[in-house]
């Protein structure tokens, strides 16, 4: 017998999900790329919780809504992330790998 996992669970790691995208970009926005990378961690750690606890679960139709609406802000705090790393993303790519500035502390 299996037994269905709480969809609150599933909604709590979407949430956690959403609330360290929101402190990535704003680490972002105070040019903290350290912080970044290190939330990035966190963001994989729940992306495999998550993975683990939504396998079977079936969310209620205002459950879909709230995690529509938590992706929705993901992929917007994604897409300003990306948008204030771009002039490091153009620096890099335009440089000869030898002449690349270094970033190292």
């Amino acid at each position: 017998m299996t037994t269905q996992k709480p969809t609150v669970c599933v909604l709590d790691c979407y949430k956690a999900l959403e609330d360290v995208s929101a402190r990535m970009l704003e680490a972002a926005q105070i040019d903290d790329w350290d912080r970044v990378v290190e939330l990035e961690g966190a963001c994989s750690v729940l992306i495999e919780r998550l993975r683990e606890q939504a396998d079977g679960v079936q969310l209620s139709p205002p459950e879909r809504a709230e995690k529509h609406r938590i992706m929705l802000a993901i992929l917007r705090h994604d897409a300003q992330i990306r948008a204030l790393a771009e002039p490091w993303l153009d620096v890099w790519g335009d440089a000869i790998p030898g002449d690349r500035p270094l970033l190292l502390h």
